[in-house]
């Protein structure tokens, strides 16, 4: 082959990869790329439709729970909320029998949303009184969580114990014709 030849065909060579790398990376990399963001969203839009279906299946009992949560919600007044919450206190502490030495009402604004109604409880009774006491709290309806609890004994065989609840009852902070 003359020179002038192999010249002209390594030329043609170089003039092919340099084609071929301007065009992997000009065209094929961006439209691999492109891909593979398509078909992350579409993963993504696929994943949002079957969330949207399964609440839609569900719509009616979502409602049914969220009229209940929103019926057992502390009253928004402030002093009727305080009032239903020492009531229900005196009723579990009566069927209990167990004797509460004090109840600290705080009220704490979390959001524009809800707002919490927090209660220090200090009482005393046995194993048993203080058992049904907080089975009397976790069975009521009412919108109240345990936050925490310590029991100590006030005596040296531990049948008296004294109990402190810090509890937390909500309410919501919606108009009057939406409750």
């Amino acid at each position: 082959m003359p020179i002038k030849n192999r010249q002209q065909l390594l030329i043609l060579a170089a003039l092919a990869g340099l084609a071929l790398l301007v065009g992997d990376s000009l065209i094929l990399t961006p439209l691999g790329k492109a891909w593979k963001a398509r078909s992350a969203k579409i993963v993504e839009l696929r994943q949002q439709v079957e969330k949207g279906d399964r609440l839609v299946k569900h719509e009616a009992s979502y409602r049914t729970s969220w009229a209940r949560m929103q019926t057992n919600t502390l009253p928004s007044n402030p002093s009727l909320a305080e009032q239903k919450v020492l009531q229900a206190f005196d009723k579990w502490s009566q069927d209990s029998r167990i004797s509460v030495n004090s109840i600290t009402p705080q009220w704490k604004r979390d959001s524009d949303d809800f707002t919490t109604l927090q209660c220090r409880v200090d009482v005393a009774g046995t194993v048993g009184t203080l058992s049904r006491f907080l089975f009397a709290i976790e069975q009521d309806p009412m919108a109240l969580k345990i936050e925490s609890m310590e029991i100590t004994s006030r005596d040296k065989e531990g049948a008296q114990l004294s109990m402190g609840l810090q509890l937390s009852g909500l309410v919501l902070n919606l108009p009057e014709e939406k409750r």
